[in-house]
């Protein structure tokens, strides 16, 4: 049984293995798996009734089937990403002493939804809930960043950016989408830093930012890097346990 189910899922990962390659031979699958024809046939015809795998009407080729899709669905419907960040959140919080905030966005805000405060006495502290304009704050940034032209340019005119800095400020959304984090310098609060990377979700769509809030003391030339390393890193093993394809 244990054999046959991993035949099974090495030939599930053939079939999605190449983006351009929408179906595979029965020579293709028994050279890639290293299975003969003859196993891979009575797998295959298995996994047809249960519709694990389809094949091109025209081909004959085989193909993974929707079943996947419907599993998957289901799957992301049951994730909380607040559930699944917390724990990513505290350790990066004792990590790097300093407070940790995950964002979304809504309308042309962004929404503290979770928050780790830093261990220290002297600490960033911002209520859950709080409402910031989507062009304020690097956690916010990085959420627009990452929206589609159309939806950046009706933010930005929502949000009344002047024409003189819209231009300046694509750029910089640019630079940040193309860096993979953000930083921003007392842009709410003056005296603090901020340093913030996207969490990607399903579709490579991005569903939230993770950021690191410093008093601006403690965010100094040296330490900026060691934050940004942390942040990216953090965000992306987030972003992987919630489903990132």
């Amino acid at each position: 049984m244990v054999q046959t189910i991993d035949r099974a899922m090495d030939i599930i990962k053939v079939l999605v293995s190449d983006d351009n390659k929408d179906d595979w031979s029965i020579s293709e699958l028994s050279e890639k798996t290293s299975l003969p024809r003859s196993t891979l046939h009575r797998l295959l015809s298995s996994m047809m009734k249960h519709g694990l795998v389809g094949q091109a009407a025209e081909t004959k080729h085989y193909k993974a089937g929707y079943t996947w899709i419907e599993f998957g669905l289901q799957l992301l419907d049951k994730i909380d990403f607040r559930t699944v960040a917390r724990p990513v959140m505290e350790r990066l919080a004792v990590e790097v002493e300093e407070s940790i905030y995950l964002n979304i966005s809504d309308g042309t805000d962004g929404i503290v939804i979770e928050k780790i405060d830093s261990p220290l006495k002297v600490r960033i502290a911002e209520n859950l809930g709080i409402r910031i304009p989507l062009h304020i704050g690097a956690p916010n940034k990085v959420i627009l960043a990452h929206m589609k032209d159309n939806e950046i340019n009706y933010m930005i005119s929502e949000l009344q950016v002047s024409a003189k800095e819209t231009q300046e400020f694509l750029e910089r959304l640019s630079e940040i989408k193309r860096q993979g984090y953000a930083v921003s310098y007392g842009e709410k609060t003056e005296g603090t830093a901020s340093v913030a990377a996207p969490i990607i979700g399903y579709k490579k769509k991005v569903i939230a930012a993770l950021s690191i809030n410093v008093p601006i003391f403690r965010f100094t030339e040296n330490r900026l890097p060691i934050l940004i390393e942390k942040v990216i890193e953090a965000a992306e093993e987030i972003s992987i346990k919630i489903g990132k394809r």
